[in-house]
């Protein structure tokens, strides 16, 4: 009887508890926020209940959607997975090549070394560019060097040229004009332009070669017809000075113009000088100071100073020092001795302004230390006199010999002077007789005159009258009054 009653009891409570704890767990909460619903209509406002929304799991794993895309990643409901396509070397070059053409060479870098490393040659170039620059990585020539040399060994013409100019410059391997001459030609037979342009110049300068000016201009032509400003410029320059072809200065503007007229400053200069000069062309100095601004503008110092002489002559523009002092100062300032000795020139004349020979000076001899001979006697001037420097005869003399051993006139007379008098050497006929001799062998007037004056009194000679009226004769032939 108790076991009947027991289940009974058991029955009883399974009718009465479960539902309720099933009814609890399905309570809804209506669109105006009314909790603990279990019907169909909300107990408080007899809103309906709301459809459930069906859920759904992204392609990335994102569980429990219900719009149209992930609420995580965006990916929409129905996107299917994606199968990724292998890896290929031209596929990661072409992801590097856009980042490159982006400017963005870090990331690049990243697509362009593992094509490299599977030896595609377009990105072992770029790659060797990168460390060549700086590109995206620090500046490693080594490195650069490597790549490129894994792309030249494929027989790729481009990279030939790079690995010649590294050997040529001595960037990333020992400096070794044989070898750059070598990758040069290899890269030019090709047809390489910028390889035949520098094996051009290889031949020209006798860099890694016998030094040949007619193989120069086959290189520079083959270089020139591609369209290659540099080439154009040297070839213009062989006809200009006649070396390795006849002399032709028609054909030297032709081939200046058309560099120049790609924007290329030394062709740019080059043709003002032929307009200066009126060489191919006739002489018009306007022309020039046009051609001249083109590459000065550009920072070509041949041009800045050459601009700068116009000024200061007055030629093609008007007369203007202060103008000419600009110029000069700008080709100076790169190193170019010629302006620093015409700077020089200028504050030690003075030229309407006080002349301040301590700055002269100081451009004499920046130029003087460059080896430029006219720097040199003038600046052994200015110790001749001690203006702007201690007078000091010594110095004299050393910057003179120097100068007159470069074969500059009026430093060999000076020189001459020098021993003559023992001006900071002892006196010296014999040798003052040498530096006469050498003066007036470039026609010197004082200097012809003087070995008059030595035959006819046989001073550091054997006296000779004959050869001392010779000399005289020469002297007033050559303009002497004395």
């Amino acid at each position: 009887m108790k076991k009947q009653f027991f289940l009974i009891s058991l029955l009883i409570l399974l009718f009465f508890c479960f539902p309720a704890v099933s009814a609890q767990e399905d309570s809804w909460t209506c669109i105006n926020g009314h909790e603990g619903n279990t019907g169909k209509f909300c107990t408080e406002c007899g809103a309906p209940r709301p459809a459930a929304e069906e859920t759904w799991t992204c392609i990335n794993g994102h569980e429990g959607n219900t719009g149209k895309f992930c609420s995580e990643c965006g990916v929409p409901k129905n996107a299917e997975p994606v199968r990724a396509k292998p890896l290929t070397a031209e596929s990661l070059y072409d992801q590097g090549l856009a980042y490159w053409k982006e400017e963005d060479f870090s990331n690049a870098i990243t697509y362009f070394m593992p094509a490299a490393e599977m030896g595609y040659v377009d990105a072992q170039i770029k790659l060797g560019l990168c460390y060549y620059s700086g590109a995206g990585v620090l500046k490693n020539y080594p490195e650069a060097f490597k790549w490129f040399k894994m792309a030249a060994d494929q027989g790729d013409a481009s990279a030939q040229n790079n690995l010649g100019v590294m050997y040529n410059d001595g960037y990333g391997v020992q400096q070794d004009y044989a070898e750059a001459v070598k990758w040069f030609r290899m890269a030019a037979e090709q047809g390489n332009a910028s390889a035949q342009n520098s094996l051009g110049d290889c031949y020209y300068h006798g860099f890694g070669i016998q030094q040949d000016y007619t193989e120069a201009v086959k290189w520079y032509r083959l270089s020139a017809d591609q369209g290659n400003v540099r080439a154009q410029n040297s070839l213009g320059f062989c006809y200009a000075t006649g070396k390795g072809v006849q002399q032709d200065y028609t054909e030297g503007v032709k081939w200046f113009r058309l560099a120049a007229d790609q924007g290329h400053a030394g062709a740019q200069n080059n043709l003002g000088d032929c307009y200066y000069n009126g060489f191919g062309v006739h002489e018009d100095d306007s022309e020039a100071v046009k051609w001249y601004r083109l590459a000065a503008d550009q920072g070509d110092a041949n041009a800045q100073y050459n601009l700068g002489k116009c000024y200061f002559y007055g030629f093609g523009v008007q007369l203007d020092y202060t103008e000419a002092v600009k110029w000069f100062r700008l080709a100076a300032d790169q190193g170019l001795a010629k302006a620093q000795n015409h700077l020089g020139e200028y504050y030690c004349y003075g030229y309407g302004n006080p002349s301040d020979n301590s700055e002269g000076a100081k451009w004499y001899r920046l130029a003087a230390d460059q080896g430029y001979a006219k720097a040199q006697y003038n600046l052994g001037e200015l110790y001749s006199f001690g203006l702007g420097v201690p007078q000091d005869y010594a110095e004299m003399t050393k910057w003179y010999r120097l100068a007159a051993e470069q074969g500059y006139d009026e430093a060999q007379v000076g020189l001459a002077e020098a021993y003559e008098n023992g001006y900071g050497v002892p006196q010296d006929y014999a040798e003052a007789v040498k530096w006469w001799r050498l003066a007036a062998e470039q026609g010197y007037p004082l200097a012809l005159h003087k070995l008059g004056y030595y035959y006819e009194n046989g001073l550091g000679v054997t006296a000779d009258q004959t050869e001392a009226q010779r000399w005289y004769d020469l002297a007033r032939k050559n303009g002497y009054k004395g």
